[in-house]
């Protein structure tokens, strides 16, 4: 596959942004590559494309269809797997986050529980520090339940929502 400059820069600073999100730079740019591609690749043209070894890039696709973001197809005429990504922003934009929510957050929020419950049998333990986990707890629970509920809204509510930004603060009343 050729990419144009833009094209190449896209996939490279993706990467980038990946890796600063603790993804792996590899991973990162073949869902990258993928996303923008016009059709489904195989791992030999990934590989070949981005120059990186044909051992990474299947690992990379293994880990990407781990987080649901990139699919295996069939094409006609051609043994060999080919892939591709969703072209949906706000598919990939949610998968990412429930993906996120169930390996970060819902172990933190299981710690959190546990430290709020230990801790308030604690005679020790000073009344600001346990005051700053319920606080922590009750943050990440609603955030959670937040994230539950606009999860659920369809893709034009959550557009509209988005639009809105500040405004709805005019909405709700300040």
């Amino acid at each position: 596959m050729h990419l144009s400059p833009s094209m190449e820069r896209y996939v490279l600073h993706w990467g980038e942004m990946g890796s600063r999100w603790g993804v792996n730079r590899s991973v990162s740019q073949i869902h990258a590559l993928l996303y923008l591609s016009a059709r489904p690749l195989h791992a030999e043209e990934i590989s070949e494309t981005l120059n990186i070894a044909r051992s990474n890039v299947s690992t990379s696709l293994k880990e990407l269809q781990g987080w649901d973001l990139v699919h295996m197809v069939h094409v006609l005429g051609d043994r060999r797997d080919h892939f591709e990504a969703p072209h949906d922003l706000w598919q990939m934009l949610l998968t990412i986050a429930n993906a996120r929510k169930q390996r970060e957050i819902a172990p933190t929020l299981s710690t959190l529980r546990k430290c709020v419950l230990d801790g308030s049998e604690e005679s020790d333990i000073p009344a600001e520090s346990l005051k700053r986990m319920e606080d922590m707890l009750e943050f990440i629970a609603n955030l959670t339940n937040w994230y539950e509920q606009v999860s659920k809204l369809p893709k034009g509510t959550l557009v509209k929502i988005m639009k809105l930004g500040a405004k709805v603060a005019k909405l709700i009343g300040k």
